[in-house]
């Protein structure tokens, strides 16, 4: 991310053209208490009628040009309100992109989701409209207060003691509602994870009745949040109050002192007229002063949370000497690799090799790491011993979008996003897959007799995450999205658990045929891996057994028992 004063800079002739118009927007508001003046003095007073439509003519005009140059002030600066913050959500959101996975690990999706929206919000508000506003505030004042100087010396020390006062109580208010901000935020991140994951998890909640649990949890957080906003609004109720009142004073005091000096003849009727109204002109930014210290020290937290949140670096990073493959063909080889997460062993001493063509059937049980072998093969995480290498080239020496878009993968947890079907399908390629590449995978897959039943077929927009489509409908939208890269290496992580045995025979059957890409294929049914060429049964981190299928069986080890649980009814009988 840029510095803030970055993202300005490049709007600097809009901030002065804004700033010119918010300058000749205040002169004529000083104009317009001195035409009063002469009202009261030489019309009301002298009765020099004839000076009166002159007059009011200067009023109108006063108010024509404050409202024309007001909205050129306003224009400017929400222009650059916006688009401040839309470079800056687009640089974030792009930084964010290039995080690495141990990143996402420890950020919930609530918690990014707030950076990423409201805090930006916070901060373009402040860069724009609000920034300006204060300036302005700031500016009105001391124009106030010179033109009250001139009118009356001794008079303007009433507004001159009581704004120290305001100032004060400005301060006080400022640090409360600045430290209340960080708790604020927070807890945002929080309650949004929590309806974000309650939301995303709709089906499983009512599966098992936690409705009621999922609203007190959330409740919980919605009280924390409604009791950190009421903290503020407290502070905002304690001294906003008593600034207006101030204000108040002041007006009292004016009338109160300025009428006897009117009395004493050492100022006109028309001179407390016009300070009067210079003194009830200073009294609006007196009132803003704690909406505009409560937004700005809001956009202040939030901005420590961007600058937190996208300064973290991300351990995977591309070689600055990366070159890439002219052709990948697909040959796989992993060499002594090893891999420790958080001080915990996942790996260790992983050995293999796969050809172009090839296919890697991986089992073990669950946690065994067999999905950690493919994060470490697209480099999500980095080996912390040995290497893997892509046609004889270490992954770490490739460009990061050669290396991962050579891999076409199906993820146990199967994501489709909210489009249609056919544009689930083209993900992988968008700009070169076309409709007749997307129905010939879909039928490869398994999946083209139910799209032809969906409403609009391939054109059918399926909701978040598949919301709609069976898992094995959802499987087989994933697999047909893998197919249709056509890929050099096809990863299948556990992606046939949701189908019957007649489906996955099938997509099997024509996986087998495709004899181009180097197949993994990650499984905790014989079914998913018999066919491959050789495989690998993960325990305790690393291999315990490789083989074919037929040489596994006869070891009558690990492999064979998982065969005589799924297909003989019990590992008992076969012993």
């Amino acid at each position: 991310m840029k510095k803030l004063t970055t993202y300005m800079k490049r709007y600097w002739f809009l901030y002065l053209f804004g700033f010119a118009g918010m300058a000749i927007s205040i002169w004529l508001d000083m104009m317009s208490p001195q035409i009063t003046k002469r009202i009261i003095d030489d019309v009301i007073v002298g009765g020099q009628l004839q000076l009166l439509m002159r007059l009011l003519l200067g009023l109108l005009g006063i108010g024509l040009g404050r409202a024309v140059f007001q909205y050129i002030k306003e224009f400017s600066y929400d222009y650059i309100g916006v688009s401040v913050g839309y470079h800056m959500r687009k640089d974030l959101f792009c930084r964010l992109q290039g995080m690495s996975m141990d990143f996402f690990d420890r950020h919930n999706t609530g918690e990014i989701m707030t950076r990423v929206k409201e805090d930006v919000d916070k901060v373009w508000a402040v860069t724009g409209f609000i920034g300006i506003l204060a300036v302005e505030a700031v500016t009105h004042t001391v124009m106030v207060l010179i033109f009250m100087f001139r009118l009356n010396p001794l008079l303007t020390l009433i507004p001159l003691v009581l704004l120290p006062l305001i100032g004060l109580c400005a301060v006080r208010m400022e640090r409360g509602l600045g430290e209340g901000y960080d708790a604020i935020s927070e807890e945002t991140a929080e309650l949004n994870t929590v309806a974000q994951e309650c939301l995303a998890g709709v089906r499983t909640v009512k599966a098992f009745a936690k409705e009621q649990y999922e609203i007190e949890k959330f409740n919980g957080h919605n009280r924390k949040f409604y009791d950190l906003n009421m903290r503020q609004a407290g502070i905002l109720a304690n001294y906003q109050p008593v600034i207006t009142l101030i204000g108040r004073v002041m007006l009292l005091a004016v009338v109160g002192v300025g009428g006897m000096f009117v009395i004493r003849e050492r100022m006109t009727l028309g001179d407390l007229g016009a300070f009067l109204e210079y003194a009830n002109n200073v009294i609006w930014p007196m009132e803003i002063v704690g909406w505009l210290s409560n937004d700005i020290a809001s956009a202040f937290a939030s901005w420590k949370k961007i600058k937190k949140a996208s300064s973290q670096e991300p351990k995977i990073v591309q070689a600055k000497d990366a070159r890439p493959l002219e052709d990948i063909k697909g040959e796989i080889r992993f060499e002594h690799v090893g891999f420790s997460l958080d001080g915990h062993e996942i790996l260790k001493d992983i050995n293999l090799t796969l050809g172009p063509g090839q296919t890697l059937g991986i089992m073990g049980m669950t946690g065994a790491g067999k999905s950690t072998l493919v994060n470490l093969l697209q480099r999500f995480y980095d080996v912390t011993e040995g290497r893997i290498l892509l046609d004889g080239v270490d992954i770490r020496s490739l460009p990061l979008d050669q290396l991962r878009s050579s891999m076409a993968v199906v993820m146990q947890d199967v994501f489709l996003f909210s489009d249609t079907v056919a544009e689930n399908v083209r993900t992988g390629r968008k700009e070169t897959i076309s409709r007749e590449v997307v129905e010939w995978a879909s039928e490869r897959a398994g999946a083209s007799q139910f799209i032809s039943h969906l409403g609009s077929q391939y054109d059918t927009v399926i909701g978040e995450r598949g919301v709609g489509l069976s898992g094995g409908q959802k499987q087989r939208i994933s697999i047909a999205r893998a197919i249709a890269k056509k890929a050099p290496v096809l990863i299948l992580d556990d992606a046939t658990s949701a189908l019957d045995m007649e489906t996955e025979r099938a997509i099997q059957k024509n996986l087998r045929a495709d004899s181009t890409s180097t197949k993994i294929i990650i499984g905790h049914r014989i079914s998913a891996v018999r066919n491959a060429d050789e495989i690998i049964v993960l325990d305790h981190n690393t291999i315990a057994e490789r083989g074919t299928h037929g040489e596994l069986m006869q070891k009558k080890g690990r492999y064979y028992r998982t065969w005589c649980v799924q297909y003989e009814g019990g590992e008992q009988e076969c012993l």
